[in-house]
């Protein structure tokens, strides 16, 4: 359970950098140029960009306990995998 918590938190913490990201790029676009189809689909792609670059760095500590969570749980599941085939060949 705890591994779904801390991909609830890392996907939200994504959602909010790209959130604040977009509406920051919105709002100063709104400045310099005329609102249109082509201002939103710029706009969104340079906050998908943005957004990207300062999760690699301020979301790293979330991302890596994720990563860290996800791993434990592969061995784990390696581990009960290798002790069934052990007791499978005993017998």
């Amino acid at each position: 359970m705890e591994r779904m918590k801390d991909f609830v938190v890392y996907t939200a913490a994504r959602f909010v950098v790209f959130g604040v990201a977009f509406t920051l790029l919105w709002v100063v676009a709104g400045f310099f140029f005329e609102r249109n189809q082509i201002l939103g689909s710029a706009v969104l792609f340079f906050a998908l960009v943005i957004s990207s670059i300062i999760s690699i760095f301020a979301l790293a500590p979330l991302r890596d306990k994720l990563a860290y969570r996800i791993q434990n749980r592969a061995e784990q599941l390696h581990e009960r995998i290798e002790e069934s085939r052990r007791a499978e060949d005993v017998d």
